[in-house]
């Protein structure tokens, strides 16, 4: 079962795999690097911004689970890795943001135009990269992804009324733009292993990844700023709707509607909009209908777990349901 008891960290999930996450960062390195100077110099840049990994560890650890000790496993690691920060990059540009981890933002710092080529450039290495290794498969897996996350982001852009998002909508876009990748992550880690334990691998990370980006929306919610003390409220800044939202609507009251309604007509709206938007999602239950459904997908990402033999790996899985479900940004 999945415990609260200790909140896990994400050093904890990588415990067992630090030596190779290693030579995951080593391989990034090799598959970025480039002799011309300005995609050199933003490499340079975007790589200080990079993340925590979990990607790659995931794949390294249903390498693990599976039993097959893929010797090509730290490469795709950095594949998937590359594919991530090249969506990150893309999603800072269509979105205008300027920060990301801390850190300016590629289309801040550079250029828009430098953001989308440089992420050109990443998918382009990544693709160089699998054909490298003749692995067809792999190619097949992630092309599929990297397909249906620009799916994703273009269902995002034609949500033109963001109060007639439904659920449905909801679910179609984050399965593709989250989970897909975490499933992907998965399934080439398991590629090595019977059909049936890859299949399981790839349900596994997508479920893992719904419950993940729900848990994401929700800190949208509930995380305070450190210096206002109050919601971040990002996405409701850049007039997103996601599942807390979504729910709540139909259950508040015309003038908690009007709030949402001027708050989404507002170019920049204010802390005090933000508030008022996120005092009305919680008392209509909109923050625990989220956590709830992050629950149940990771429970059925747990129930796939018990179809593989017990190992380390397996239960180091298994509490990466804890860490998506506890974190924080």
């Amino acid at each position: 079962m999945i415990s609260g008891a200790a909140r896990v960290t994400l050093t904890d999930l990588q415990a067992i795999i630090a030596p190779r996450l290693d030579t995951v960062r080593g391989e990034i390195l090799r598959l970025a690097q480039a002799d011309f100077g300005l995609v050199a110099e933003v490499n340079a840049h975007l790589l200080r911004m990079q993340g925590k990994m979990f990607r790659p560890t995931l794949l390294l650890l249903a390498d693990e689970a599976t039993g097959v000790g893929d010797p090509r496993a730290a490469t795709f690691a950095a594949v998937i890795e590359l594919i991530h920060l090249a969506t990150l990059v893309h999603d800072d540009s269509v979105d205008h943001s300027v920060m990301r981890r801390g850190m300016p933002t590629i289309n801040s710092l550079f250029s828009h135009q430098v953001s989308v080529i440089m992420g050109d450039y990443l998918y382009s290495r990544a693709v160089i990269e699998l054909v490298r290794l003749g692995d067809l498969e792999a190619l097949r897996v992630l092309s599929r992804v990297t397909n249906e996350m620009t799916i994703g982001e273009m269902r995002q852009l034609l949500a033109h009324d963001p109060l007639e998002f439904s659920e449905e909508s909801y679910d179609l876009l984050i399965r593709a733009k989250t989970a897909s990748l975490l499933s992907g992550a998965c399934e080439v880690g398991a590629l090595g292993a019977p059909a049936a334990e890859r299949m399981t691998l790839a349900r596994f990370g997508e479920y893992l990844g719904m419950a993940f980006q729900i848990v994401d929306d929700l800190l949208d919610f509930t995380e305070v700023e450190s210096v206002t003390g109050k919601p971040s409220g990002l996405d409701l800044r850049e007039h997103k709707v996601t599942l807390p939202l979504i729910y709540s609507l139909s259950k508040m009251s015309d003038g908690q509607r009007g709030q949402v309604t001027e708050l989404m007509e507002t170019p920049t709206p204010t802390d005090e909009q933000i508030a008022a938007v996120v005092a009305s999602v919680a008392s209509t239950g909109g923050l625990d209908y989220a956590r709830a459904r992050a629950q149940r997908f990771a429970a059925s990402a747990e129930a796939e777990l018990e179809t593989l033999r017990p190992s380390p790996a397996r239960e180091t899985l298994r509490s990466s349901l804890s860490y998506v479900l506890e974190r924080r940004r």
